[in-house]
C-alpha cells in the first residue's frame, strides 16, 4: 500500500459528474470507457488536492456542473505518511474557492504539505514542440511538487512585473518609480531561479540513479533570446536597471525568470527533444514524470499520487508494460485513464478498476 493515497474519493456537482463516491485500498486505479464519459474530471477532482488550478489550468467556475451552476465540492479520505486526513475543497457560486484540511480552514498551499500530486495529460505530448510558456509550466509544476512555496515567489514576482509593466507602457522615466517593484521582483526572481535550479538538479540524480526501460534526458534551464540568464538578486536587480530602455520600447519585461525556458536532449541519441519522434517524445515525458516521482518519494517520503490521463497513448504494448511495473515498483497509487480495459491488462491484480460511463446526461462509475 502507498504511503500517498486517496482511499475515499467525492464528487459533487463536479464537472459531469453530479455525485461520485470511489472506495480504494491504495493500489493503482484503472479507470476506463468511452471518450467524453468523464474519465478525466475524476482525474482533474484528484488534481485540486493540490495548490493551483489543477491539471486543465481551468478556473474554479468552469469546473461547475452545468446547468445547475451551483458550485462543486471534492472531498478525500487521504492516507498521507501514515496518517490519515480528511481534505475538502469547494467553490460555491460568486465565492471563492475554499480548503478544510481535517475540518480547519487552511490555504492552497498547506495541501502540498499533505499531499503531493503529479499529473501527465494529453495536451503535454506537444511539450517539446511548443512555445517556451507551456515547458515552464510544466517545470513549475514539477518545482512546486517538491517545494510548495514556489507558487508564492511566482506570484509576488507575476504581481510586481504587471505593475512593472506598467510603468514602461506609459513612459514612466523616474528611476525611483522602479526601484521598488525592481526589488520585489529580484527577490521573488531569485527564488523563482533557485527553485528551478534545485528541481532539475533532483530530477537528473533520480534519473542516474535509476534503472529504467524509459530513456534519460539531459535537463537545462536557458533564457529567451539566448541572453545570460541572471542568477542571483543582485544580478536581477541589476539586469532589470539596465534593460529600462529596451523595455520601454517593448512595452514590457524582457528579461527574468519568465523568460526562462526548459531544454531536454535525448541523452542516448544526443537528439533535442524539439527533433525526436512522437513516441520518444512522449517516452522522455514519461521518464521526467517517473523521475520526479523517485524524487519525491525521497524527499518527501512517499512516491506522489500520479494522474496519467490517457497515457497509452503512443505507447507501445512493451512501453506500456514497463511503466505499470515501474509504478508498482515505485508503490504509487496511480490513477490512469483509457477507453478500454485491455489497455491495463499488464496490471492484473495490482491494479482496480472502474468502468465510467454516461447515464442520462450524468457520469456514473462502478467497480469491475
Amino acid at each position: 500500500m502507498s504511503g500517498l493515497a486517496v482511499h475515499r474519493l467525492t464528487l459533487s456537482h463536479f464537472r459531469s459528474h453530479k455525485r461520485a463516491v470511489l472506495e480504494t485500498d491504495g493500489r493503482p486505479v484503472a479507470l476506463f470507457g468511452a471518450n467524453g464519459a468523464g474519465k478525466t474530471n475524476i482525474l482533474e477532482a484528484i488534481s485540486m488536492l493540490s495548490p493551483g488550478r489543477g491539471l486543465r489550468g481551468a478556473k474554479v467556475d468552469e469546473m461547475a456542473r452545468t446547468p445547475e451552476a451551483l458550485g462543486w465540492k471534492v472531498t478525500a479520505e487521504l492516507e498521507s505518511l501514515h496518517q490519515t486526513h480528511e481534505v475538502e475543497t469547494s467553490w460555491q457560486a460568486a465565492g471563492s474557492r475554499t480548503v478544510l484540511i481535517d475540518g480547519k480552514t487552511a490555504p492552497q498551499i498547506a495541501l502540498g504539505r499533505v499531499a503531493r500530486v503529479v499529473w501527465l495529460v494529453p495536451v503535454m505530448d506537444r511539450l517539446w514542440v511548443e512555445g517556451a510558456e507551456g515547458r515552464r509550466r510544466f517545470l513549475d509544476r514539477m518545482v512546486m511538487s517538491f517545494e510548495p512555496t514556489h507558487a508564492e515567489a511566482s506570484l509576488t514576482y507575476d504581481k510586481a512585473m504587471r505593475e512593472r509593466n506598467r510603468m514602461l507602457k506609459d513612459q514612466i522615466r523616474d528611476p525611483a518609480w522602479y526601484s521598488a517593484v525592481e526589488s520585489q521582483m529580484a527577490k521573488a526572481g531569485a527564488r523563482i531561479h533557485q527553485n528551478r535550479k534545485s528541481a532539475l538538479h533532483l530530477l537528473q540524480s533520480a534519473q542516474e540513479q535509476a534503472e529504467t526501460a524509459f530513456p534519460a534526458a539531459d535537463l537545462a534551464l536557458t533564457h529567451a533570446d539566448g541572453i545570460e540568464m541572471p542568477t542571483n538578486e543582485i544580478e536581477l536587480t541589476a539586469a532589470l536597471a539596465d534593460n529600462r530602455p529596451r523595455d520601454m520600447m517593448a512595452g514590457r519585461t524582457l528579461i527574468g525568470p519568465h523568460r526562462a525556458d526548459l531544454e531536454a536532449t535525448y541523452r542516448a541519441k544526443e537528439i533535442a527533444a524539439r527533433k525526436c519522434s512522437t513516441g520518444e517524445q512522449k517516452a522522455l515525458l514519461v521518464s521526467l514524470i517517473l523521475a520526479n516521482s523517485r524524487a519525491l518519494a525521497a524527499e518527501f517520503g512517499a512516491p506522489p499520487i500520479l494522474l496519467l490521463d490517457e497515457v497509452a497513448a503512443h505507447l507501445d504494448a512493451d512501453r506500456r508494460a514497463a511503466l505499470y511495473d515501474e509504478i508498482t515498483t515505485l508503490g504509487a497509487q496511480a490513477w490512469m485513464t483509457g477507453t478500454g480495459a485491455e489497455l491495463f491488462e499488464s496490471l492484473g491484480q495490482r491494479a482496480e478498476y472502474w468502468e465510467v460511463f454516461e447515464d442520462a446526461g450524468n457520469s456514473s462509475i462502478k467497480i469491475q
